[in-house]
């Protein structure tokens, strides 16, 4: 296993805010399981499972169970990881047996899809959400984690720079790019409904940008093209001016939080997850660059018509799950080095069809 990887789980495991010995003997199914976020909770649980005698069991919803199995390459074989190879729109039919955990993390998340593919996220926040809601009722299962986003907070963050879960702005139904602000808020509304008539007891985490291994290298957002281009020894091509500002949480950080909430969040209540501070993506290339020994430089390649977000801020108040006993310790600068070790030690492309790189 890489070092890397074997430390971020430990790191994860060390928290003892979260009680990791409730989950022995349950079964998780986790939805977008090949996805970075609810990969790196997966692989947390089953690393866990080399600890203990009693273990956890893990239903992985994929869409291409070759390109999971890669993703897990290092916990194969292993019986008490299952793969169901489905997209999260038609009703899980193949899984008979008891659930406990079901953590909802399918749904596009690169603004590229969001033009090519937008009828496809709005089916796995909506569809998908509909389709997992009904399995946790009929399963009686003890906690629902909801992925959603800093995204439905609209465009509140041209005009607050710190926001809490109580703070909406207003979203365009009638702009392309918002099919993931839009049907994320809609999946929040579902879980919260399903809370309120059928007491599914649900929670739900609104992440804000969060980076480290497992991301696309090529998925549109600023961060992983960055991290890839240091890593394949390019310069960065900066496609604005760089003085939009971005709170980023390192992975493991953001994994702590998403096990804490899953286990003592509040019932039918949303959470951000993020940073303290702010960083220019100006500022994350200087970062980038300084940490690969300043061997890149910055270039400047403005297009007309971009698919990034228009917000010149995106920093969420992140007190109340600071309540809960988290906050986030790694640094932008160690978890970038982190990053860029990682995918250096790894990069590689597994993906035929598509020419896609990950930092796995």
């Amino acid at each position: 296993m890489n070092r890397i990887l074997e430390e971020d789980l430990g790191y994860v495991l060390s928290d003892n805010n979260i009680d990791w010995n409730k989950y022995c003997g349950k079964t998780f199914l986790i939805s977008g399981a090949s996805g970075a976020l609810a990969s790196y909770m997966a692989k947390t649980l089953l690393y866990f499972n080399k600890k203990i005698s009693n273990p956890i069991r893990i239903i992985a919803l994929v869409r291409n169970i070759n390109r999971a199995k890669q993703q897990y390459s290092e916990f194969l074989p292993d019986s008490n990881l299952i793969f169901l190879e489905q997209d999260v729109i038609y009703p899980v039919v193949t899984y008979s047996e008891n659930i406990d955990y079901i953590i909802h993390a399918a749904s596009p998340a690169s603004p590229k899809l969001f033009f090519s593919d937008p009828v496809g996220t709005i089916n796995a926040n909506t569809l998908g959400t509909h389709n997992l809601l009904c399995l946790a009722k009929e399963k009686n299962i003890k906690s629902f984690l909801f992925f959603s986003s800093g995204e439905v907070y609209g465009n509140i963050f041209e005009r607050k720079n710190l926001v809490n879960e109580n703070d909406y702005g207003i979203i365009n139904p009638l702009d392309v790019r918002n099919c993931y602000a839009e049907s994320k808020k809609l999946g929040e509304n579902m879980c919260y409904c399903w809370f309120q008539q059928f007491g599914i007891p649900i929670k739900i985490v609104r992440p804000a940008h969060t980076y480290g291994p497992g991301f696309k290298a090529d998925d549109g957002r600023a961060f992983s093209s960055f991290v890839n281009s240091i890593a394949k020894g390019e310069d960065i091509i900066l496609k604005s001016d760089g003085s939009a500002k971005r709170s980023f949480i390192y992975l493991a950080d953001a994994v702590r939080a998403y096990f804490l909430i899953l286990q003592k969040g509040k019932n039918g209540e949303a959470y951000n997850v993020g940073n303290d501070k702010e960083i220019s993506i100006k500022e994350l290339a200087e970062l980038l660059i300084s940490l690969n020994g300043n061997k890149q430089k910055i270039i400047y390649d403005i297009p007309k018509d971009s698919p990034s977000s228009k917000s010149s801020h995106g920093q969420l108040d992140i007190s109340k799950i600071k309540q809960l006993g988290w906050q986030p310790v790694i640094s932008e600068k160690e978890g970038f080095d982190r990053t860029l070790k990682y995918l250096t030690d790894n990069l590689r492309s597994f993906d035929n069809d598509e020419k896609n790189l990950y930092l796995v």
